[in-house]
């Protein structure tokens, strides 16, 4: 076999070979013998075929599979030679122009792997979140959990923040009512920004039955474009007002919140567990989200077009079976895949990198880590050693495990080699209720 290699830029290259003719026959040959050993054929005794008939009837699809697999066969061996390590699927084509009777000659068009330098982050800094876990934040979250079990009364007074409030109203611009500007029964709590401050400003000190005419002004970034950077006249009519009613905090309630005997000591120490449990998981995720831009900024790679357009697909196809297994039409809501290709190069980028310094640094998951985490996976579980069967009978669930781990490691590596400060971040921000 003959072969040459062309390099068609940064990491296109073309392989162009030649296969003896002398050698397809040889395969044709010996496969049309063994077919005809075991072919059965009207009028004929299996394996009495004549190899003649053999040869008419099938020659032609043996010859095709037998190109085929010597074609696939010589562009594997001259990758190997060649110690090359492709990226995707090669485009084989023959080869154009006259051809030598004796060879036949095609091309491989294909893109190779970049080489990966991962780069310095000696001078990278990281700002690891710093937040303790006390009696504050169980009593914050306390207070969540209350008013997430809250019941209504109706009362005859003003509207005060925290009511339930049900009201009809009207908006209009420019004398027009406008799509979305007109509810009955329209039921909110004032101060859970689930209306625009103007408007809930609007609506304390109304009472059951009692009316207001008002003016607002959407805000110029406002969702429905339509309205946004608008001014709107509106009609609210109060027709029910409720107060919020929030349990005690009492053996009855620590019983909801499944602590059996209902032990409020016990209840807290639970919640406080629960609660560092969350707050080392988004510790987590944000040093790993800035180690791995730390890595993405220090480190600049050309990327294989291959392996985007497969991340891409790749992307597209999860989120269509997440959206289907939600119960959404996906004809409904075509997925454009370009809206996924800057993740896919994020993905590819990161990927590359992190392959290389686990192969330097020997950073590859080990099975008592592996373990460590399946078992930290199971605690939330009610019961863990169950959880940690069914993981291990999963091959793709554990796998998910491993990748889990690896990238744990890299992230560990990073932080020895990078700049790395505490900083005190606010628990209602840092938790996403502020």
């Amino acid at each position: 076999m003959q072969t040459s290699l062309e390099n068609l830029g940064q990491l296109e290259r073309r392989l162009n070979m030649a296969v003896p003719v002398d050698e397809i026959e040889k395969q044709v040959d010996e496969r049309l013998t063994k077919l005809s050993r075991t072919l059965r054929m009207a009028g004929f005794r299996p394996g009495k075929v004549p190899l003649k008939l053999v040869t008419r009837q099938y020659g032609p699809r043996v010859r095709s599979e037998v190109i085929g697999d010597a074609v696939q066969k010589a562009f594997s061996d001259a990758v190997r030679e060649q110690n090359l390590k492709v990226a995707g699927y090669p485009r084989i084509e023959p080869k154009p122009g006259e051809t030598d009777a004796k060879s036949i000659e095609f091309s491989a068009t294909f893109e190779i792997y970049p080489e990966v330098v991962p780069g310095d982050i000696g001078e990278s800094r990281i700002e690891r979140p710093a937040l303790t876990v006390g009696d504050a934040e169980v009593d914050k979250t306390l207070e969540i959990l209350r008013k997430q079990r809250r019941h209504f009364h109706q009362v005859e007074r003003p509207i005060a923040a925290g009511d339930r409030v049900t009201a009809d109203f009207l908006g209009k611009i420019d004398g027009v009512e406008f799509a979305g500007g007109k509810a009955s029964d329209f039921v909110f709590v004032p101060g859970e920004k689930q209306m625009l401050p103007e408007f809930e400003a609007n609506a304390l000190g109304l009472a059951a039955g009692g009316s207001k005419a008002f003016e607002l002004t959407f805000p110029a970034d406002y969702h429905g474009k339509d309205v946004a950077g608008k001014s709107a006249s509106f009609q609210l009519s109060v027709k029910l007002v409720e107060e919020p009613h929030l349990p005690e905090v009492d053996a009855e309630f620590a019983r909801s919140l499944g602590v059996a005997d209902g032990d409020l000591a016990k209840m807290r120490a639970e919640i406080q567990a629960n609660i560092e449990r969350e707050v080392k998981k988004r510790t987590q995720a944000d040093i790993k989200n800035k180690v791995m831009q730390v890595l993405l900024d220090a480190t600049k790679i050309d990327l294989p077009k291959a392996l985007i357009e497969m991340e891409t697909q790749r992307l597209v196809q999860a989120t269509r079976a997440d959206l289907e297994a939600r119960g959404m039409k996906i004809e409904q809501l075509p997925l454009n895949p370009e809206m996924f290709e800057q993740q896919a190069r994020r993905r590819v980028s990161l990927g590359l990198i992190m392959a290389e310094l686990v192969k330097e640094h020997d950073l590859a998951a080990k099975p008592e880590q592996v373990r460590a985490m399946v078992e930290e996976q199971a605690e939330s579980y009610e019961h863990p050693d169950e959880v940690v069967k069914w993981l291990y009978s999963q091959p793709q669930r554990l796998s998910e495990m491993e990748s889990l781990v690896l990238e744990d490691n890299v992230v560990a590596w990073v932080l020895d080699h990078a700049k790395v400060g505490d900083k005190a971040v606010n628990f209602d921000e840092f938790m996403g209720k502020a």
